[in-house]
Formats: C-alpha cells, structure tokens, sequence
C-alpha cells in the first residue's frame, strides 16, 4: 500500500511528538529520583553523625533531644551498621531475617551497590561504617518511568487498534458497496441476455445452444446474487449438504480442464446443514479454483464430506506446491496472494462467509510438497 507524502506528514509529527513528550517525561522522572537519592544521602549522612555523637558518649551522658530525634525518626531506610569491632546493628529490618549473618552479609554487599557507605569518624579514627539501601518509595521511584512507560504503549496500542478496526470497517463497506453495485450493473444486460435467448428458441437453431445459454444465464444469476448478498445477513435453510456439495463439485468438475482429475466421496449420504447455498457453492468454487492454481492446472482435486460427532468436515485436497506453515492463518487475510495475479479476496471471503454467515470453521488441515487439505467444519443438525 502506498501512502500519499501530504498524508503521511501528520502521522510523522504526531510519532515525534509522542517521542518528545516521552522523551521528557522519562529526563524529568531521572532527575526527580537522581535529587530525591541525594536527599536520602544528606539524610543518611545526618543520621551518621547522630550515631557518631552517640558512639562517643559516655554511659552517664545525657544525649541531646536532637540527636535521640535524628537517630529515631528514621523508620523508612533499611540499615545496617558495623562497628570497628565487628558487631553488627540493623535497622528498618525484618527481625527474623537479622539474626541470620549470611543474610546480612548479602544485604551489605546489596546496598553498597546500591548506595556508598558512609564512614563514621572521630578524628580520624574509624568508629564504624553505615550500610543503607533504598527506601521503599526510592524504589517504587525507580520503576515509574517502566510503568509510564507500559502505560503509554498500552495506550498506544489502544489507539493503534481503534484505528485498524476503523479502517478494516470502513474498508468492509466499501467491498460491501462495490459488490452490491456490481450486481446491480451485473443485472440489467443479464435481464436483456433472458429476452434474447427466448427469442433465439423461436428461431430455427440448434436447442442445445440455447440450452448451454440458459445454463450461463443462470450463472451470472448465481454470481449476481452471491455480490448481491456480501455485506448483509444472509439467510439460511436447511439443505443436504451431501447432495448440494456434489452438485457444486459436478459444476466444477464439467467446466474444468480434462487435465484435472476430480473425485467425491463421503460418508454418509444424508444431511441436513443450515446453508445459504449461493455462498456455501462460492466457498467450495473459491477453494477448488485456488487448488487449480496451485497444481498450475493439472493434478488431483479431491472433495470429501464427512460426519464427526456434532459437526460435518468438508474437505478439499488438490497436490499443488503446498503452503508454507507460516502462512496457514495469513492466506486467510485480505490482500494475501501467492499468485502473480490476483486481489487475494477469495479465501478471505470463504473464511468470512464460513466464520461469519455459517459459524463454522476452516482452516488449513495440512499442506506439504504433495498437496494441501482445506477443511470447513459446520455444525450438523441434530
């Protein structure tokens, strides 16, 4: 698909603004948490000389309101301090895990990569060194630009997605009114072509002329009536599928090349399936033809009906080039095509007219260098 420069423009503001507006957010979020780490140092490092003037103290000192305030309104930093003689102190730590010393050892390795140790001092003399991580809102800080981000592409891919299914909606409508119109342009020299075959029946000539025209006649009415119908609730009725199956495929079969050897078989002989026959033979015809193709118009096409449990399988064979097993679910795609000529239109409408007009299923059953074997899947009636 091809996009007009005038068109693509505002796409191309609009991705370069998101990417300022993120880029931004992202610079403004870092310096937020690179100050607010600071902050928790300057914190720390008072808390440190509290603990020093606490160290050096006496027993019978009285320490100052300030220094007991500093030392105890810390309820947030996890820490842990090692004196000179190698006792340790925790704290704003879960008391069962502080008597475990592999543990703390782990923690003082952890957060002093996370943060630089602070030396306590006494001129000059070390009296012990504070290990301290990140508080718990310093780490909920850390991973906000992750979940901004998160939620921006969540809300990028919401958009993206309205706008996709906007667009196939829109795109929908638009096959659905040339197909309509195309039956009605279809529908005026068709009327004409009926009058002029009556009035070749009066004439002096061959009837089985007038009889193959009759036979023409009523497949452009069938064609007709199957555009007529896309874009609108088809109705269904109750047909044998076995017997409408094999008249579709003796269509097929009289009006193909003499190269193509086709076969039908099933196993059952009657059943009734709600079908809308003009898209049930559409469907058949699309997937007999693309296994034509595939075989480059010489091969074996095969056609089965078969009953299992609560449903009924249709089965189309051909011994064409196959399909790639990545492409089993995109040759259902509008625009897919392995041809060198074609819309890629037709096993996107089997698929819609299957999956959506019949609730039914198809799929790719298996495909190799041997051949493929589309399979529809309807429920039965009981």
């Amino acid at each position: 698909m091809k996009f007009n420069p005038r068109k693509r423009t505002p796409y191309i503001f609009l991705l370069m603004s998101a990417f300022v507006i993120v880029s931004l957010i992202l610079w403004n979020t870092n310096s937020f948490f690179r100050k607010f780490k600071e902050e928790e140092r300057l914190k720390m490092e008072i808390w440190a000389t509290a603990q020093s003037e606490l160290l050096q103290a006496a027993e019978d000192q009285e320490l100052g309101n300030l220094t007991l305030k500093v030392l105890g309104n810390n309820t947030s930093t996890p820490m842990i301090l090692q004196n000179k003689d190698g006792s340790i102190r925790t704290n704003n730590m879960p008391e069962e895990l502080t008597a475990d010393s592999a543990h703390i050892k782990k923690k003082m390795r952890q957060f002093a990569n996370e943060n630089t140790p602070i030396t306590i001092e006494d001129r000059g003399e070390e009296l012990a060194t504070l290990y301290y991580g990140n508080s718990e809102v310093l780490k909920k800080l850390k991973y906000y630009p992750i979940a901004l981000l998160l939620i921006i592409f969540l809300f990028g891919a919401v958009i993206f997605f309205f706008f996709k299914t906007n667009k196939a909606s829109e795109q929908n409508k638009l096959w659905a009114g040339m197909a309509k119109e195309t039956a009605h342009q279809i529908g005026t020299p068709l009327t004409s072509l009926l009058g002029w075959n009556e009035l070749l029946k009066t004439e002096n000539i061959n009837p089985e002329v007038t009889r193959e025209i009759e036979k023409d006649i009523s497949r452009l009415q069938t064609i007709t009536e199957r555009f007529s119908k896309i874009g609108s609730t088809p109705e269904l009725k109750m047909h044998d599928i076995v017997s409408e199956t094999e008249k579709a495929y003796q269509y097929l079969k009289r009006r193909s090349s003499k190269l193509i050897h086709f076969s039908f078989s099933s196993n059952i002989e009657h059943l009734q399936v709600p079908l809308n026959m003009p898209l049930f033979n559409w469907s058949i015809e699309n997937l007999v033809k693309n296994g034509i193709d595939a075989m480059k118009g010489k091969g074996n096409i095969s056609i089965q009906v078969e009953k299992n449990g609560n449903h009924v399988n249709i089965l189309v064979s051909d011994t064409g080039h196959g399909i790639p097993k990545g492409d089993f679910q995109n040759i259902f795609n509008p625009g897919v095509t392995t041809k060198k000529r074609g819309w890629g239109l037709g096993l996107s409408l089997v698929k819609r007219i299957i999956e959506e007009y019949h609730n039914g299923k198809i799929k790719v059953l298996s495909s190799s260098k041997e051949g493929t074997i589309m399979q529809i899947s309807l429920k039965a009636s009981h």
